[in-house]
Parts: structure tokens; C-alpha cells; sequence
């Protein structure tokens, strides 16, 4: 038996999704867009001229610090790190959709797509999108109307949702987005909880996943670090790069066809990776100081990602295993990723006086600093710690995920990465050994990118 074929565009159907729903990329979906786009420009008789109105509208809706911006988040130096990266996400992605909006506006005016089934008429419901002036002289006065403002309105808001959608992604035009014969409106509710709490407090890495989970799959889950879906995973982008550079809390998606990657998934349900720690606080410590004495590693330091098994709910921890050759452990891939998103990585560009582990204003101390034995840590029980003062792990000549696999071994407050070079001058202040009640530093060398 044959299925029904799709009803032709026109009439109150501005796309042939099919009901069950489809995967598109940010490029696709926004093809198919198009016939809302061409039923404005029918509807108005559209100009060249009207072509460069709608232009400006869609760049200023899309732009962050406008008027008519659909995403008013404020981000400057004093920015939480999340809220730096997905508002530079928001300026990348939107200024790229922005010119393949108006690339495929300039192409209907010239060579407009037929509607068969006769022109658009969709009610769209209104989310508040300012118009710039123009705009709304254009689409509401004397040659607009109920019928081109309502078409504008849901094209316009479907293009805000996409933008949205690929935010938590550095690989964005890659992602696999659910869409339904809504379009993207079924992300609505996990995109207002996601942007509530990007534009209220210091959004958590968790729902960062969530909402990314959402785009993908349609479908929530636990907390965690990441998920997997048939077809790929969406784990933190640090993976493929440098600790130094790497975001802190955007995803990349990996397709599974597209690499040798082990943390991938077949099924048809979606898993979410989670940390063996939910708190970090309360996991077992062991101090610097009671480290067993150094032992040189039998060979090189090797370390690959590994899953674990998947628990009924759906939830499944992933670990990092570090070999040198003879003897192996294994660090958490979640307390890991914990532990590149809490340290602190200087930026000598600014003028961060911390940019080689030290606090500003302080001189160098007579003693030499403390070091510790990277191999002798990533065996420790529990999490790295002290209180006595500065220590300094080197990892230079290991490759990133080593390094990455450190992280998740120290305990995550007051852990600075920083790359190989001479130190900052450091002294210590008044009330503790390094001038307060809380751990001391411990300061992860690693090369820096370039030199990989």
C-alpha cells in the first residue's frame, strides 16, 4: 500500500514535512521556509526595493544589542564564561542566517517558487518581534495586511527558533534538527527554560544539554554532560580541542558515520551521559602531600574514551582510561569535563595577571614551588588536593586528552591551566598558606596549541 502523498504547499500548509516529522540541517530547514517568503512577496507584490526593508528587519532581529534584537542578552567582560560563548554563538549564527535569508529573498523576488495550491494563509501566533519602522510600514500599511503580517510573523519566528536551536553547537550547520509540520515550535518550551536561564542567572551546563537534547531528538532526559542518539553523539567540544582554547560549555555534534568515535549509540532511544559524581564536594580527596613518591611511568601516557553500561533510565557515565604501557586507570569523563569547565585559564591578551599561575600583584617566593607527579596523581584514590600552598603539575609532551583526564583527578576549585612559559612572580598573602581558607592552587602546565 502506498502512503497518501503529501498535499501541495499553499492554502494553510507552508511545508511538506510529514506528520511523523523529519531531520533537516539549519540550511534545509531554512529552505524550507522559503514558501512562506514567497507567499509575503505575492501577497505584497513585492519589490526589489521592499527586498532590502525585510533585509535590514531579519539582520536587526537576529543581531544582539539592537531594538529589535529577539535575544536580549547583555554580555561583557564580567560575563559568566557561558553567557561569553553562546552570545558569540548568537552573533556568528545569526549574522550566517541573516545572509542566507536575505540571499534566498533577493532569489524569490527575481524567480519566485509556484505555490500550486493557491496562495498562504497561516495564522501565526505573535511572540512580540519588534519591526523596524520600515518594516512595519511595509507589512501592516498601505499595500500590507492581516494576511502578509501573519506570514511574515511565522517565517520570521521560525528563523529565531533556528538561531536558537544551534546555539549550544559549535558544529551548527551539521546538527540533525527534529522538525514537525510546526516547524521548530515543538523546541518552544525547552527554549524558554533554556533562555530564561541563560538571561536570568549563570545558566547551567545541564541545561545547556538539555535543550541541545531537545533540537536533536525532540526528547528530554537526565541531567548530564551530553547524549547520544542514533546517528551520533553531542558531547563538549573539548574532545577535538586544546583545554587552553576549547569552549567551555558548547557541544559538538559527531556524527557516528563520520568517525572512529566509541562513545556512540545505535538504538533508538537516546542516552544521556552523566558524571559517576553528582556533587563533587562529597567525593573522597586525597592531599598532595600524601601521594607516593614518584615513580617514572613505564612508557608513554596513552588515554582513549570509553563508555560504560546504560542504567533503565536511560543515563550512562563514560570514562577516560590512561595507560603507560603496563598499568591503566580510569578517570571519569564527567568529572573531567567538570573540571575544564571550572579551572580557571588566564588570558595575557587582557592583561590577566594570573596568566601563568599567579595572583595579581604578588612576587616571586625565595623557596621554589611545589610540584607533583602527573602519573602519581592520575592514580590517586578520589580527588587532588591541598592546602599547603601552590603546586604545579606538568603535562607538557602529553596529548590532550591526558591532560583532559588530569582535570578530572584534581579536585575542581582553584585550578588554573595554563601553557608552558616562564611563571608570574607569586607571594603569598596574609592568612593561610596561600592567603585563604580554602584549597590551594594547583596549576595544570600543558603545550600550548600551536605546538600540537
Amino acid at each position: 500500500m502506498h502512503p497518501a502523498p503529501t498535499p501541495a504547499l499553499g492554502g494553510s500548509r507552508w511545508n511538506a514535512f510529514p506528520a511523523g516529522g523529519t531531520v533537516l540541517t539549519a540550511a534545509r530547514f531554512l529552505t524550507a521556509t522559503e514558501p512562506l517568503l514567497q507567499g509575503i512577496i505575492d501577497d505584497n507584490a513585492l519589490t526589489s526595493a521592499d527586498g532590502r526593508v525585510l533585509e535590514e528587519q531579519i539582520h536587526a532581529t537576529l543581531a544582539l544589542g539592537t531594538r529589535e534584537t529577539s535575544l536580549p542578552l547583555l554580555v561583557g567582560p564580567d560575563s559568566a564564561p557561558a553567557a561569553r560563548e553562546l552570545g558569540a554563538q548568537a552573533e556568528r549564527i545569526g549574522q550566517e542566517l541573516a545572509s542566507w535569508s536575505t540571499a534566498a529573498l533577493e532569489r524569490l523576488l527575481t524567480d519566485p517558487a509556484p505555490l500550486p495550491a493557491g496562495p498562504l494563509v497561516v495564522r501565526s501566533r505573535c511572540y512580540g518581534h519588534l519591526l523596524t519602522p520600515a518594516a512595519t510600514d511595509l507589512l501592516m500599511g498601505r499595500r500590507g495586511g492581516p494576511v502578509t503580517m501573519q506570514l511574515y510573523n511565522e517565517w520570521l519566528h521560525q528563523i529565531v527558533l533556528l538561531r536558537d536551536a544551534l546555539l549550544p553547537f559549535t558544529n551548527w550547520q551539521d546538527v540533525p534538527l527534529t522538525v514537525t509540520p510546526t516547524g521548530l515550535r515543538h523546541t518552544e518550551p525547552a527554549r524558554d527554560a533554556f533562555l530564561t536561564e541563560l538571561l536570568v542567572r549563570q545558566i547551567r551546563h545541564t541545561r545547556i544539554v538539555d535543550f541541545a537534547r531537545h533540537v536533536v531528538t525532540g526528547t528530554s532526559g537526565p541531567d548530564g554532560y551530553g547524549f547520544a542518539a542514533a546517528g551520533g553523539t553531542a558531547l563538549p567540544a573539548v574532545l577535538d580541542r586544546s583545554p587552553l582554547t576549547a569552549p567551555r560549555h558548547l557541544l559538538t555534534w559527531r556524527p557516528d558515520q563520520a568517525t572512529d568515535e566509541p562513545l556512540t549509540y545505535a538504538a533508538d532511544d537516546p542516552v544521556t551521559y552523566v558524571a559517576e559524581e553528582a556533587d563533587y564536594y562529597t567525593a573522597p580527596r586525597t592531599l598532595v602531600e600524601h601521594l607516593p613518591p614518584t615513580t617514572a611511568p613505564a612508557g608513554p601516557l596513552t588515554a582513549r574514551r570509553a563508555p560504560g553500561p546504560t542504567t533503565p533510565d536511560g543515563a550512562r557515565t563514560a570514562h577516560i582510561e590512561v595507560t603507560d604501557g603496563t598499568r591503566t586507570v580510569h578517570v571519569d569523563l564527567g568529572q573531567a569535563l567538570r573540571g575544564h569547565r571550572f579551572a580557571h585559564r588566564p588570558d595575557p591578551a587582557v592583561g590577566d595577571a594570573t596568566a601563568y599561575g599567579a595572583h595579581a600583584g604578588d612576587s616571586l617566593p625565595e623557596d621554589s614551588p611545589r610540584t607533583a607527579d602527573i602519573w602519581a596523581a592520575l592514580r590517586a584514590p578520589g580527588l587532588v588536593w591541598t592546602r599547603a600552598g601552590e603546586v604545579t603539575l606538568d603535562a607538557t609532551g602529553q596529548d590532550d586528552l591526558v591532560a583532559l583526564a588530569l582535570l578530572g583527578r584534581l579536585y575542581p576549585e582553584n585550578v588554573t591551566v595554563r601553557p608552558a612559559g616562564p611563571p608570574v612572580a607569586v607571594t603569598r598573602a596574609a592568612g593561610g598558606a596561600d592567603g585563604h581558607s580554602g584549597p590551594s592552587r594547583l596549576v595544570t602546565v600543558v603545550d600550548p596549541p600551536r605546538a600540537r
